[in-house]
């Protein structure tokens, strides 16, 4: 375990750094200086983040300088009611967009910040499962495949890394701009890489990548 331990803190020590900011999707929600901008960048920038990271990079670009200089602005006034039906990412199309957005603007109206709507949750995934829930309310009851479901056995991947962003405070990649919810109650955010090196590793025996592996491995 102590080999492990040190294998991680090398691994850690070579990623965990300012210089890695630049090539990750988390740069776009370090641009914003207010936090209403910041939270509402870190779930836009986590919904897109699967694929080559340079196409995500990419799409990234284009969606937030569509949003102009305040993505909490352009969702709370209704900017996105101008989208059309175009390609924002891969699968996630300006309709998927329109729909996040009517979502987080009911997130917003209900709990003025998504740190009090998480805060209030308790467990993450409780948390990822009332966020789902309220973003359904805000679009007529309607669910979005672009959401995952933890009640569903799934590991929220995307979810639980914008949740990292938001709440791990280390002061060198992630933001760490939810001072109400301990570092503790986070969930590891797993892709095939992370369960692949997990397993390689020997921390992870179980084959499905689902929320129960998230568990298991956090």
């Amino acid at each position: 375990m102590q080999d492990i331990k040190a294998r991680l803190d090398s691994a850690a020590a070579r990623t965990n750094t300012p210089e890695f900011i630049a090539s990750d999707p988390v740069q776009f929600p370090r641009r914003y200086s207010r936090v209403a901008d910041a939270e509402l960048a870190c779930f836009l920038a986590a919904l897109i983040a699967w694929g080559r990271r340079d196409i995500i990079l990419r799409s990234a670009r284009r969606m937030f300088g569509a949003m102009g200089e305040s993505p909490y602005d352009y969702i709370m006034s209704g900017g996105w009611k101008k989208l059309g039906s175009a390609c924002v990412h891969r699968t996630f199309f300006e309709t998927d967009l329109a729909y996040v957005c009517r979502g987080l603007r009911a997130c917003l109206r209900k709990y003025a910040s998504l740190e009090k709507l998480f805060a209030g949750a308790g467990d993450m995934f409780n948390g990822i499962a009332l966020f789902r829930k309220t973003l359904a309310r805000g679009n007529s009851g309607k669910y979005s495949k672009h959401i995952a479901d933890p009640d569903r056995n799934s590991a929220c991947k995307r979810m639980n890394l914008a949740l990292r962003w938001l709440v791990r405070r280390d002061g060198i990649v992630d933001l760490g701009l939810w001072k109400s919810i301990s570092p503790a109650r986070l969930y590891i955010p797993l892709d095939v890489h992370v369960a692949r090196t997990a397993r390689l590793l020997g921390l992870l025996d179980r084959k499905s990548n689902d929320r129960k592996a998230v568990e298991i491995l956090t």
